[in-house]
């Protein structure tokens, strides 16, 4: 009960304030970016939080700045883990039921998973120079469209999401008996529509705690994003600390958002596999 009344403050304190900013700030009817929603505000000027509760106030007032870059964490986030899902299905259909295709992926699956994030993100940005091909794209930087950073990010995230991805769902579809596709063929399906119609249904709910882990590793490791420019939660977090110098404050409230994420990733996808649970398989109420 604790989790899910602190969530629901987090998460409803966050789309207000989403709401407020880019909303309300339009029609010249909410409060400005970068100050304290009513309530925060009135526990600001009540001097309640003076004294030992003054490190509270001082996170309290971080949060205004901290929402904008928190939304783009998220967009990082599930940028990454949907478009890295996309690549990963045939990625490690390959990799299980292909010949020359299961090479193929094999290699790109140890490119990436062998280098860092990081150094991923540096060459697409610094040595491709994909932000400048980007910003010639139309809208992009206007309005809620995110600017060139992002994108290169996004696409980052992506590559490196899809090879992580890709071998849980190939450990997953190991995983369902191979009598399940032979039954598949002898009914009249072809390959690929028992591989789509019978295995994929029941070994992408095998692979639902290997993107629980993965969902939970983007989350922490969008903060990577800071190091090509993009104004994400780390990187404002960074900007803050380095014109207050209190770092230990700033970064513990930092630490705390990114547990409130992590928590929050984790609650919703023991969710998720749950409601997608079939009796006999997988067995989720029987760990309980």
């Amino acid at each position: 009960m604790a989790l899910l009344g602190g969530g629901v403050l987090f998460w409803g304190w966050l789309l207000v304030r989403w709401f407020n900013d880019w909303v309300l700030v339009r029609v010249g009817a909410g409060v400005p970016r970068g100050e304290p929603l009513p309530p925060l505000a009135w526990l600001e000027s009540s001097g309640l939080l003076g004294g030992a509760l003054e490190p509270i106030g001082f996170a309290l007032s971080l949060l205004p700045t901290f929402a904008s870059g928190i939304w783009l964490t998220v967009v990082l986030t599930v940028g990454g883990m949907v478009l890295g899902f996309l690549i990963a299905v045939p990625l490690s259909v390959a990799r299980v039921y292909g010949r020359w295709s299961s090479r193929a992926a094999l290699v790109y699956t140890e490119l990436i998973r062998g280098t860092p994030l990081l150094a991923q993100l540096f060459v697409l940005y610094y040595g491709l120079g994909l932000s400048s091909w980007i910003r010639e794209l139309p809208y992009i930087g206007y309005g809620a469209i995110p600017g060139q950073a992002v994108w290169v990010a996004i696409i980052g995230f992506t590559i490196n999401s899809a090879a992580y991805q890709g071998e849980y769902i190939r450990a997953a579809l190991q995983s369902v008996e191979g009598g399940q596709l032979t039954a598949a063929r002898s009914v009249g399906l072809s390959k690929l529509g028992g591989i789509r119609y019978v295995v994929l249904p029941q070994g992408l709910r095998y692979a639902i705690p290997g993107w629980t882990n993965e969902l939970v590793y983007l989350i922490k490791y969008s903060s990577l994003a800071a190091f090509i420019t993009v104004p994400e939660l780390f990187r404002r977090a960074q900007s803050i600390a380095s014109s207050n110098f209190r770092y230990t404050a700033v970064f513990i409230t930092v630490g705390a958002i990114y547990l409130c994420l992590v928590l929050s990733a984790s609650r919703a996808m023991n969710h998720v596999e749950r409601r997608v649970a079939i009796p006999g398989l997988g067995q989720v109420e029987d760990r309980q």
